[in-house]
């Protein structure tokens, strides 16, 4: 298949967070709305203060003392799901993306940044140390995807895509594992792309391939160098997600990329990543929730 937008080297949003801008029209790729929120919070202690001085609640619950889960490009899409999905599981969440508003709910630090810079993944880690004493997850969903053919790329268009992709990815998860190393537990969720194992006729995409295809090598690596240590790395890689910014007279189009006949929902990767959750026996895994794409056709 062919698309003209795509030799245009229109910027779209990856199979992951996005930071880049999103075409009025995008078949492949998908969009992301959030969720709505439903939290359901037990009894907590007592209060103490952050490191802008708000009171917020007390870190144990029953007895138990909550997780914390650091989420990038958290602002929308998956990211913004994701935040919903920790909050209804009582997890504490620092959500952090380009343009990230601070939350009313005072279980939520928000860090506003672009996440290629390192004091940006600096102001979430020990910023959420520092207001959780603890970090226990972190998703790496934020990510950049610009559609070009191979040789239209620009010195530009690779450094933006190296910068987000793998230097932010690089500068928050070295920083999460330090921490976690002391506490002797964690859990990092990198989000990928099927396209990595799932080549498409008319979607050039080999600057995703070589970023994502390195996070999905990198979640192998790091998943044995700290398998001793009681740190899990994992990845999932996405197939297209139906959102509201996928007009409907696609559906059908998109539909029959994927071998089970439908589009994935947000709610199937949030679901992909709250089983690696809690699935303590599972490292190094890179999880296709693309409705069999990677498998064949």
């Amino acid at each position: 298949m062919s698309n003209p937008d795509l030799a245009a080297g229109i910027v779209a949003p990856a199979q992951a967070g996005v930071q880049g801008r999103l075409p009025k029209r995008w078949p492949w790729m998908p969009a992301f709305a959030g969720m709505t929120k439903t939290p359901e919070l037990l009894q907590r202690g007592t209060g103490s203060s952050d490191p802008d001085g708000r009171k917020h609640k007390g870190s144990f619950t029953l007895g138990i003392e909550q997780k914390v889960a650091v989420i990038t490009g958290a602002s929308q899409g998956i990211g913004a799901a994701l935040v919903t999905a920790y909050r209804d599981r009582n997890y504490r969440v620092v959500a952090t993306a380009r343009s990230m508003e601070r939350s009313r709910d005072d279980e939520i630090f928000a860090v506003s940044g672009d996440i290629a810079d390192r004091k940006t993944a600096e102001r979430a880690i020990s910023g959420g140390m520092a207001r959780f004493g603890r970090i226990d997850t972190l998703v790496n969903n934020a990510g950049i995807f610009i559609a070009k053919s191979f040789t239209q790329y620009t010195a530009a268009d690779y450094a933006a895509i190296v910068a987000v992709n793998l230097t932010g990815f690089f500068h928050i998860t070295q920083l999460a594992v330090a921490e976690m190393g002391k506490q002797g537990s964690g859990h990092i969720v990198q989000i990928t792309t099927s396209m990595v194992d799932h080549a498409i006729a008319g979607v050039p995409a080999a600057l995703a391939a070589l970023t994502k295809g390195g996070l999905n090598a990198a979640t192998k690596s790091l998943a044995i160098e700290y398998a001793k240590r009681g740190i899990r790395v994992n990845a999932v890689a996405p197939g297209t997600i139906k959102t509201p910014m996928h007009p409907p007279d696609t559906y059908a189009q998109l539909a029959a990329l994927h071998p089970v006949g439908r589009m994935g929902e947000i709610s199937d990767i949030v679901g992909a990543i709250m089983y690696l959750e809690t699935a303590g026996f599972v490292t190094g895994e890179i999880l296709h929730v693309d409705g069999g794409q990677s498998a064949g056709h």
